[in-house]
């Protein structure tokens, strides 16, 4: 473990010369602290996460006339905000915000290195109004750290007609495994001479991560030991990985744009995803009303396998010392937990699929969307994140995607076989963790 803190911190501490300077709001201090009077957020994506914390400042301050307090989100690049956050906290705390949005896959690893940094919210909020994975992502020895914000609902999204040139309808597509969908996709491809699925060539372990979690299970099991090579789902997703590329329905683009580009263009016919990926795919405007949703497919030969997945999301934690700890609680418990009407706005405006129950009823989750064909998709997103099986992320989530990464890189070059690609990423992550 010490081994691994200090690798940590010197790696923010090499870095931080970068970022020193990063341009604070107005209402912060030079290093991006908060003045009196004043909430500082650090957050990063203008257009996502920095939007929807300045709408929650705004919906506050409505609620609030006569408050002199102010709600200062700093805009950093999400790299910038882990580095400078590493560092202020191995340093004293000194340049800290009050609060910061942390990736659910990482902040274990931040309670982990950091204890006693992090304000303890067990009792500040009901929880059970909450996503149950979501508040278990941010739960360590029985207490809760953060208010849960964003959820990645994973869904197929489909080209309707192109699976209709196969003989498939709608109602094929649903209640699917992992087996039919290779079928499916094989009939679509010979049809169509369109390949059936996209992923990222050199990052495939989004897809992994959905069909594990579908399953209750993850790169660590619930006690934070690393659960890879003897894991049963992940074996599974190996497999289906695979025997999509044996079967020629796995397209495999070069990066993130590549894999948009390919759904836009017509070349593909079907992605796993979450419900931020709707905006990329929107893009296409000529194919409006030729995209369906449906959950996604299981694994048939594992019971505990659920149509239902999971893939990324973040949450907001308060820092320990802050000048201003209570207030900053006060205005997540004022905005984040009860009012369902800044939910429909970020969830209309943003496209923020937030984990508050409540927010599931309003009339945002009963809209036909037309890109869709008229679906409810909102409502489906929902529908499946009300079934998610929490798994403890363990914290060190990048670190397991890139032994995953190398591991089917190796088995699709032929170098290994899938039991000798699972050992080798076990073997990795361990030596990377020191474990």
């Amino acid at each position: 473990m010490k081994k691994r803190i200090v690798s940590m911190v010197l790696t923010a501490a090499m870095v931080m010369g970068c970022v020193a300077g990063c341009g604070s709001g107005s209402g912060t201090d030079e290093n991006g602290g908060a003045e009196d009077n004043t909430i500082t957020v650090w957050a990063w994506d203008d257009n996502f996460n920095v939007a929807v914390m300045k709408e929650a400042a705004k919906v506050y301050a409505e609620k609030n006339p006569d408050s002199d307090l102010n709600v200062d989100v700093v805009s950093l690049s999400k790299e910038d905000v882990y580095v400078k956050l590493q560092t202020a906290l191995a340093g004293g705390d000194s340049g800290l915000p009050d609060i910061v949005l942390l990736e659910d896959y990482v902040s274990g690893k931040y309670l982990n290195t950091f204890p006693g940094s992090f304000a303890d919210l067990t009792d500040e909020f009901d929880y059970s109004k909450f996503l149950q994975f979501k508040v278990d992502a941010v739960t360590q020895d029985g207490k809760v750290y953060a208010v849960p914000f964003d959820t990645g609902a994973t869904v197929l999204y489909y080209r309707i007609d192109l699976l209709e040139q196969a003989g498939y309808t709608e109602d094929d597509m649903q209640d699917l495994t992992w087996d039919d969908f290779i079928e499916i996709g094989k009939d679509v491809t010979e049809e169509t001479g369109i390949q059936m699925i996209v992923e990222i060539a050199n990052d495939k372990t989004s897809l992994v991560r959905s069909m594990m979690q579908s399953c209750g299970q993850w790169y660590f099991d619930k006690d934070g030991n690393i659960n890879i090579k003897d894991n049963e789902a992940l074996k599974a997703a190996f497999e289906v990985i695979k025997g999509m590329k044996d079967a020629g329905i796995l397209y495999e683009a070069e990066s993130t744009e590549g894999r948009a580009g390919a759904l836009n263009n017509g070349t593909v016919a079907s992605v796993v995803n979450a419900p931020w990926f709707m905006s990329s795919l929107k893009q296409a405007e000529d194919q409006s009303g030729l995209w369906r949703a449906a959950r996604i497919p299981r694994f048939a030969d594992i019971p505990e396998s659920i149509n239902a997945s999971n893939v990324g999301g973040s949450s907001w934690y308060v820092l320990e010392n802050s000048d201003v700890k209570d207030e900053a609680i006060d205005f997540l418990k004022q905005v984040w937990e009860g009012d369902t009407d800044f939910y429909d706005t970020i969830m209309l405006n943003q496209g923020a699929m937030g984990s508050y129950l409540d927010a599931y009823e309003t009339d945002v989750y009963d809209a036909e969307d037309e890109f869709f064909g008229g679906q409810k998709i909102n409502a489906l997103f929902a529908e499946v994140l009300t079934e998610v099986i929490p798994v403890n992320y363990g914290g060190y989530v990048s670190e397991a995607n890139d032994a995953i990464t190398t591991a089917l890189s190796n088995l699709f070059a032929g170098n290994t076989d899938i039991d000798g690609a699972l050992e080798e990423a076990d073997a990795q992550l361990a030596n990377q963790l020191g474990r």
